[in-house]
């Protein structure tokens, strides 16, 4: 073993573009500072079940152009070792027998809760590196998670090309995007897209909301853009909606499966198919077709090649995870603010009720949310106000001016 001792590099959790390009600053810094340096393969899986064959050396020639690629060359996994004490020991014991002494682990906060453990549970020095393209971990309102803005990014990319389809084709899409327990990224790529509306769960204070008032917010959207003249339009909705939903709306839904974290495998639940079948069905109804596909943006985001600014971003966070750890630091998340290291100690970003890392939710009170709905086009009471424009309101969507106000007003 070196001088300076034997690190290891995990990723777990979903992809994320810059996964390579931390694993590619933070090798090359350690193999200059004398470390040795394994890639352990896909997260935590093979150290639960001490298989110690799935790690592999890292030579700077290994990692030296990984930065430009998406997806990840230690491959990832959400295999979850705090979920027995057994587990938990086999991850430890492992790394002992393959020597190691610092851990840099990359990913979100389930990964961040495995990398405390283990720094509990033993003497491997431990760092974080916060990884999630949907930015829900408790950074400063102002720090990125990374891999968000690259996801973001293509996002955008993918809602332009669906409304000039929606333009050409005189249809509606609903979109959902990627976030589990925060709208950012479906809020970031409508609002850089000019979607016509988007929907996040951070909107409703309300701890359940009926599956038909998010439908009525869309359906008042559709009205407003056929009174307008415009047949067509883009909506997107955050996934993080279907935990948000009156139980008694997920009746249907209950058989979706569960990860090891016991969270909803969002991919089994088809949220826009199931807004598009009610819409299509209420102005179906009232005589009226309107054509809506759904589609969802998630998997296409999260392997992208990152864009510049996730390069560099993510070269700053490996390297700053070495440094951490050459300080003698332990147990905590890195994180750069105005250009400086600053640790996030994991028991200073946990939720003191759950012992789970804090989620960091969309800010609706701030300017940023305010502009977003400033710019999307919403049903809203001054509709009422002009009697002309309600009457051509009420006529847009074959409704009567009464049914059209008990409805929406």
């Amino acid at each position: 073993m070196s001088s300076a001792g034997k690190l290891a590099i995990l990723v777990g959790g979903g992809p994320a573009p810059g996964i390579n390009a931390v694993i590619s600053a933070a090798a090359i810094k350690a193999l200059n500072e004398g470390f040795e340096v394994l890639g352990v393969q896909d997260g935590f899986k093979w150290l639960v079940r001490r298989d110690a064959t799935k790690v592999r050396p890292l030579t700077i020639d290994d990692v030296s152009r990984i930065h430009l690629r998406g997806g990840s060359v230690l491959g990832t996994a959400r295999e979850n070792p705090t979920k027995s004490e057994e587990s938990m020991m086999a991850v430890v014991e492992t790394l002992k027998q393959l020597g190691v002494t610092h851990l840099v682990t990359i990913g979100g906060d389930d990964t961040a809760l495995s990398s405390s453990t283990v720094a509990e549970r033993s003497d491997i020095r431990t760092v974080h590196v916060p990884k999630t393209i949907d930015n829900d971990l408790p950074l400063p309102a102002h720090i990125p998670t990374f891999g968000f803005q690259s996801a973001r990014h293509v996002g955008v990319e993918l809602v332009q090309n669906l409304m000039e389809d929606a333009r050409a084709t005189r249809r509606w899409y609903v979109v959902v995007a990627m976030g589990r327990q925060a709208g950012h990224l479906a809020l970031g790529i409508g609002k850089a897209s000019g979607a016509t509306l988007t929907l996040i769960r951070e909107e409703f204070e309300r701890e359940t909301v009926p599956f038909a008032h998010i439908c009525d917010i869309i359906e008042g959207a559709i009205i407003k853009r056929r009174a307008m003249g415009r047949q067509y339009g883009v909506a997107v909705l955050a996934e993080g909606l279907i935990e948000k939903l009156d139980p008694s709306d997920m009746e249907d839904l209950m058989d979706v499966e569960k990860d090891d974290h016991g969270h909803i495998r969002f991919a089994e639940i088809d949220l826009g198919r199931k807004v598009k079948v009610e819409l299509e069905g209420r102005f179906k109804q009232r005589g009226i077709r309107v054509a809506i596909s759904n589609k969802n943006i998630g998997y296409e985001v999260r392997c992208c090649d990152p864009i510049p600014f996730d390069m560099a971003y993510c070269r700053e966070l490996g390297n700053a995870a070495i440094r951490f750890l050459l300080s003698g630091g332990s147990g905590a998340m890195v994180s750069i603010q105005s250009g400086l290291l600053v640790p996030l100690r994991f028991e200073d970003i946990r939720n003191p009720d759950t012992g789970r890392t804090r989620v960091r939710n969309v800010d609706v009170t701030s300017e940023s949310y305010r502009v977003a709905r400033e710019y999307m086009l919403r049903l809203n009471y001054k509709d009422f106000e002009n009697p002309a424009w309600a009457e051509k309101l009420a006529q847009a969507g074959n409704l009567s001016v009464e049914e059209l106000r008990r409805r929406f007003a």
